[in-house]
């Protein structure tokens, strides 16, 4: 089936000014990893891959997950970083070649955490893990194998290992603000390693990083706190989150509205512009007795800037659809999605998926186009 959205003065294309930077619309490119950048150096292929999006008219394109310099950041070796000269100058170009098709650019900072090799095994380096545990394992994707092996405890986070993360945040922000990037997104969701000081399952340590809710939000806003530092008072920060782990799709950190806003207040006074909601279905209710989304809630109990993600024009999530098979219908929901978004329940939308199958989908969303099937074999695999 195809889908048409409802008009062309939808709600998608208003414009939005967060701090120093203005929106032309409210259509974000969602991160997706692409492990396309060899030995972390994202190619003249990535810059013209992020160019065509914004060509396509998308008011704010976040990045695939780019690594932080910390030695257990990530598993694999094709994932981006900013630290090497090489891959600088790979964002460099990158960064260019947005701006000169009049977009805007965020790269999404990434340390893996308890989830170091899911990826690719690898055995001689220690993940951080604010308690040494991988968390308690329920439904997930994961492979039995990599499950097992994840399972075993490993030592916890010093509090030298703490303080070094957070330097290399702000080392990360500090770099792209360098390179011209027009805001620092941080991947703080789906149990990676900011997202396990906030889970209970991961984060039993009784120390200032842990404890009660409150306190577990000490690390993640500690990392916000030096991003803002690093990159001053103009470039705004986004900051992602779930409910949802990788671990355990059905785990929360939140099991009321007040318990999420004691997370996302923590975040919003250390520094952060935009929560940006990651869930499976950006209209999913966040809490029984309401329809309101967790993009929703974000914005209710903060007042922040708040973005929705999570099947945008599809019929399954992402997690749904890799288990149907490799082609997702597109369904529409975009009549639902302005509907949120002209009613102010939150401010921005990520889509994802659907920038992978149609580069130009902001266009094709303004001109009320057929949205496209996406094939996870066909748009997954290379940078088109």
């Amino acid at each position: 089936m195809t889908a048409t959205v409802t008009a062309t003065d939808s709600p998608l294309l208003r414009p939005l000014r967060i701090r120093g930077l203005d929106l032309p619309n409210r259509v974000v490119m969602s991160p997706m990893t692409r492990t396309a950048s060899p030995g972390g150096v994202p190619t003249a292929e990535v810059a013209q891959y992020y160019r065509r999006r914004a060509e396509g008219g998308t008011g704010l394109i976040v990045t695939e997950g780019v690594v932080i310099d910390h030695p257990s950041a990530m598993d694999h070796p094709d994932v981006p970083n900013l630290h090497d000269r090489a891959a600088r100058d790979g964002w460099r170009r990158a960064v260019d070649a947005v701006h000169e098709a009049g977009g805007r650019i965020a790269p999404q900072l990434w340390h893996v955490g308890p989830l170091f090799g899911a990826m690719r095994r690898i055995d001689d380096v220690r993940p951080m893990r604010p308690s040494g545990l991988w968390g308690e394992p329920g439904v997930t994707s994961y492979p039995q194998e990599y499950v097992d092996r994840a399972v075993t405890p490993t030592a916890s986070m010093t509090d030298t290992d703490i303080a070094d993360v957070i330097v290399a945040y702000a080392e990360a922000a500090g770099t792209a603000a360098n390179l011209g990037f027009d805001a620092i997104a941080i991947h703080g969701g789906h149990g990676y390693l900011l997202d396990s000081f906030l889970w209970a399952s991961t984060n039993r340590r009784d120390d200032a990083w842990g404890g009660d809710l409150q306190r577990r939000t000490a690390f993640p806003a500690a990392v916000v706190r030096a991003i803002r530092e690093a990159v001053g008072e103009q470039i705004p920060i986004l900051y992602r989150f779930s409910q949802h782990k990788q671990q355990d799709y059905t785990a929360r950190i939140a099991d009321t509205p007040e318990e999420l806003g004691v997370v996302l207040g923590a975040l919003v006074d250390a520094g952060v512009d935009v929560l940006d909601a990651s869930a499976r279905r950006f209209d999913a209710p966040a809490f029984e007795g309401s329809d309101l989304s967790l993009a929703g809630w974000a914005k209710r109990t903060t007042g922040a800037i708040t973005m929705a993600v999570g099947s945008v024009g599809l019929g399954k999530s992402l997690h749904d659809g890799r288990l149907a098979g490799p082609t997702v219908e597109s369904v529409d929901n975009i009549a639902e999605l302005e509907q949120r978004l002209g009613a102010d329940e939150f401010d921005l939308a990520a889509i994802g998926r659907l920038h992978l199958a149609d580069p130009r989908i902001t266009e094709t969303l303004r001109e009320r186009r057929p949205l496209p099937e996406f094939d996870r074999r066909k748009h997954e695999a290379v940078l088109t």
